[in-house]
């Protein structure tokens, strides 16, 4: 049922990366890292297949060699995560206070939920992204936070591509391996999809929870 609802999306996606090589690679990542969940568990391991084509060449760069065209894929798809994560860091960096305040109470957020994201990057924030960008679904999204915040933009920068390449790499060696069965991964992701959704729903409920305490405080 979701591969039928996302054939359309992924169809684009891979005219684009079969148009345009590394740097639609790089563009379909920046979507994915700006809090747009297009699945880099079907962009990444199509490039690695498009590196298992030969396909994959930045300026002649990697022409027969294709193990060196995975990497190519895979640096590409990292910068695109540093890019993507731009816009998403910058809205949590200069709107987040001012939005929770004005807005905050109808989407159960409080400023003590930004001293509580303060004190989690102070404590974690290298690790913090660094695992984030290994994740399924929290990738999409850990820029934001990390904005809100107001991590150092250089380390956040630089722990976005040391967390992201080697996710990115992964993906498109996989694909390399399975070649014209680079498909047949995304099903596998799905299911910690679903895990990982199950932790952020827990996450909600505690979320909710320390709202209705700090309303009754």
């Amino acid at each position: 049922m979701l591969h039928k609802l996302l054939a359309p999306v992924i169809k684009w996606m891979t005219a684009v990366m079969a148009a345009t090589g590394p740097w639609g690679v790089m563009l379909l990542m920046g979507i994915e890292s700006a809090c747009i969940p297009l699945p880099s568990e079907v962009i990444m391991p199509f490039a690695g297949f498009m590196a298992f084509q030969g396909k994959m060449t930045l300026f002649g760069l990697g022409a027969g060699n294709p193990e060196m065209q995975v990497w190519i894929a895979a640096i590409f798809g990292a910068l695109g995560c540093n890019l993507g994560s731009i816009p998403a860091y910058e809205v949590g960096a200069w709107g987040g206070h001012a939005a929770v305040r004005r807005f905050g109470k109808y989407i159960l957020l409080h400023e003590g939920h930004l001293s509580q994201a303060h004190r989690f990057f102070e404590h974690f924030g290298s690790w913090a992204i660094i695992i984030g960008r290994l994740l399924p679904v929290v990738r999409t999204f850990i820029a934001l936070p990390a904005g809100i915040a107001e991590m150092d933009r250089t380390k956040f920068h630089l722990y976005t591509f040391i967390g992201s390449l080697p996710w990115c790499y992964g993906l498109a060696w996989v694909g390399f391996k399975l070649g014209e069965r680079w498909d047949s991964l995304g099903a596998y992701f799905h299911k910690f999809d679903l895990v990982i959704g199950g932790i952020i729903l827990a996450g909600v409920v505690w979320f909710v929870w320390d709202h209705w305490k700090h309303r009754s405080r």
